[in-house]
């Protein structure tokens, strides 16, 4: 088992605040947020975890050595993200975890849960999911009649009954690496964003005759993502609460 770690933001809406760091560097109750996310993936080892760094990586790479680095130069969405990982992995043929360096409020149980999923069913690709009652601007999952996988619609690209699905992607899979790898290269950015997503690898996968698994284990604060000064008190507040 091997993981990619997507750390590359800039966090703009957190520059408001006048703290030039990266958005996985912000604090967190005195902890940089990607030390969260690297605590939580403690079940590997550092030298199995790829963290995909861009805008000012010079303050991330040396907080935690050990973990093995890919930058992503351009800000060309998260499928693109993903791809600069793709030196680090030649020649793995196992599963890969992918998750997000922003969302420390992410339980290693959770993790787990959807790996064990992933290895249980045969999965090329396993699509973490939860569902929300408070609105969260996150991409919906499209289930058929009979509650499988569909797609991932990213909320912008959502019609109006899209919208109202409650169950949400957390962003968070595991895949197959030699069928991510071969996948990503293919993606297109014909999108409201003009982004490679790396939500459109499953439905991929799942038009070429693979198999693509949900895992509905999420609870809806560990989908808490920081991309503005209020989501990042939120997270705070959470994780006081579990401390307490």
């Amino acid at each position: 088992m091997k993981a990619i770690v997507l750390a590359a933001g800039k966090g703009t809406r957190l520059q408001t605040e006048g703290i030039p760091l990266p958005k996985v560097m912000r604090s967190a109750c005195g902890r940089p947020l990607l030390s969260y996310v690297l605590q939580e993936l403690d079940f590997l080892s550092p030298g199995e975890i790829a963290v995909v760094v861009g805008y000012r990586k010079e303050n991330v790479i040396p907080a935690f050595p050990g973990y093995r680095f890919a930058e992503q130069k351009e800000q060309l969405g998260t499928g693109h993200a993903v791809l600069s990982a793709s030196g680090l992995f030649a020649g793995y043929q196992g599963p890969v975890l992918v998750c997000c360096g922003d969302m420390p409020l992410m339980k290693k149980s959770t993790y787990q849960a959807l790996i064990r999923t992933h290895l249980e069913e045969g999965n090329l690709c396993t699509v973490l999911t939860g569902r929300a009652e408070h609105p969260l601007p996150y991409g919906r999952v499209i289930r058929d009649g009979e509650g499988r996988f569909l797609a991932i619609r990213e909320e912008k690209d959502c019609n109006a009954e899209e919208r109202e699905i409650r169950e949400l992607n957390s962003g968070v899979y595991v895949f197959d690496a030699e069928t991510l790898f071969s996948a990503l290269p293919r993606l297109k950015n014909s999108n409201a964003q003009g982004e490679y997503y790396l939500t459109d690898v499953p439905s991929l996968i799942l038009s070429e005759g693979g198999r693509v698994g949900i895992c509905e284990a999420c609870g809806e604060e560990e989908m808490l993502g920081v991309n503005t000064p209020d989501q990042l008190r939120e997270v705070e507040e959470q994780i006081r609460r579990r401390k307490a």
